[in-house]
């Protein structure tokens, strides 16, 4: 899933905070730019986890258009970024299934994986995919 993150800006003496607009309570900070994006990425994830626990609803990601101007984030000189957030884990437990794709479909799927360290394996890439697609997941 792609989240939209508004970044407060760090300095010597103050951390670089994030918040997640589409996730209620959701934030997180870092020392560098780079830590942020590592420590909201796994803020996002703990969150989620939680809320499925509860028997929430995982809140669906909007674009950052839906945030630009909303006087919480432009008041405080923030930035905005999408981190990518792999969620099939909370979706339950995986289960086998037998499905039917073209040979070449799985060649070029086979090839993308093993250049695409993100998924491990082709059913990785397969169930990030249909969530994306199901959840309507992908936006930004």
């Amino acid at each position: 899933m792609l989240y939209p993150i508004a970044i407060e800006p760090g300095d010597e003496t103050h951390a670089y905070g994030v918040i997640v607009p589409d996730i209620p309570g959701c934030f997180s900070a870092g020392d560098t730019l780079d830590e942020a994006y590592e420590n909201v990425k796994e803020a996002i994830s703990g969150h989620l986890a939680l809320l499925v626990e509860m028997g929430e609803e995982i809140p669906k990601p909007t674009s950052i258009e839906n945030h630009r101007h909303n006087p919480d984030f432009t008041d405080y000189d923030m930035f905005f970024g999408v981190v990518d957030v792999d969620i099939t884990h909370l979706l339950g437990k995986a289960e086998r299934i037998n499905i039917t794709l073209p040979a070449h479909l799985i060649k070029s799927i086979d090839d993308f994986v093993a250049t695409h360290k993100d998924y491990k394996n082709r059913s990785s890439f397969l169930s990030r995919v249909a969530a994306d697609k199901v959840y309507g997941l992908a936006t930004a």
